[in-house]
């Protein structure tokens, strides 16, 4: 693992005292219909094995995992032996990406498509496709039968600012075509968020959640609970349309030591989606 420096083992000590402060609250409260798991981007910077000690300490067995370091490679030699590591783990992929299709190359989307395959997940969260792109990726989910979830990236994005451009870009499509929605993205693009979820409904197909000080500011995340997200609301409006897929962390700061933040991120959902269900909001 990469050493760290007095400043960050400092920080990591704190938020590590903060988590184990936290009371204990079961992986997944049974009542509740809100499933957690873990995008792999959040530890881009360790290989699988450690990424798979970091979800074992975090009681988390739910994956949407990229191809980032050999999280999940898309040679298929490679996807295999990764496929073996995950099963023995005992951790099970829902999603693979985000996978770009920028391109309009059928036979580069159609292996992107068998890559997916490969990997037994329902669910593909795409990061760029373009217009272009839109008309065969439409012919793409209804011959593999695997749904395409477009990742909204905000105002930075010259196209996907918020899951409302994504349902207005698919609404005619294969219903197989839908949303991931990004929470931080979408509230720094002035969305709604728990509005959002109700709008898109039954194309909402995965989500990524983080949270942020500021609205007005990317570089302003902060662990799950320590920010101005309304979590209570998104998780409210998840129960209320009874969403059936995943809700993934994605923690992007402290790529060096994640952890400490990622665990009290979890604790944090844990607790809001147990407050939920002891209420009799589920599904």
């Amino acid at each position: 693992m990469t050493s760290i420096s007095r400043r960050n083992l400092l920080r990591t000590t704190t938020l590590a005292a903060a988590a184990s402060a936290l009371p204990r609250v079961p992986a997944q409260p049974a009542a509740s219909p809100i499933r957690l798991g873990l995008a792999s981007y959040t530890f881009r910077n360790f290989t699988r094995a450690q990424s798979i000690g970091f979800m074992q300490k975090m009681d988390i067995a739910a994956l949407n995992a990229k191809d980032v370091k050999d999280h999940l490679p898309m040679e298929p030699a490679a996807e295999a032996q990764a496929m073996a590591d995950y099963a023995k783990a005992g951790i099970q992929l829902h999603a693979a990406g985000t996978i770009s299709f920028a391109k309009p190359d059928e036979a580069d989307i159609r292996a992107k498509f068998e890559y997916a395959k490969r990997a037994g997940v329902p669910v593909i969260v795409a990061g760029d496709p373009t217009d272009q792109t839109l008309p065969i990726l439409d012919r793409m989910v209804a011959e593999y039968d695997i749904r395409i979830a477009i990742h909204n990236h905000g105002p930075e994005d010259h196209r996907w600012h918020s899951p409302l451009d994504v349902l207005a870009a698919v609404k005619d499509l294969d219903p197989r075509m839908g949303c991931c929605i990004d929470v931080g993205h979408a509230a720094r693009a002035g969305t709604d968020v728990p509005e959002a979820v109700h709008r898109v409904g039954a194309r909402l197909f995965n989500m990524h959640v983080k949270d942020l000080t500021d609205f007005s500011s990317k570089e302003s995340q902060v662990a799950v609970g320590q920010g101005i997200m309304p979590i209570r609301g998104i998780f409210q409006a998840l129960t209320e349309i009874r969403y059936p897929g995943f809700v993934d962390l994605e923690y992007e700061i402290h790529p060096d030591d994640p952890l400490p933040g990622a665990m009290l991120s979890f604790a944090f959902m844990r607790g809001m989606i147990a407050g939920l269900g002891s209420r009799g909001n589920h599904a």
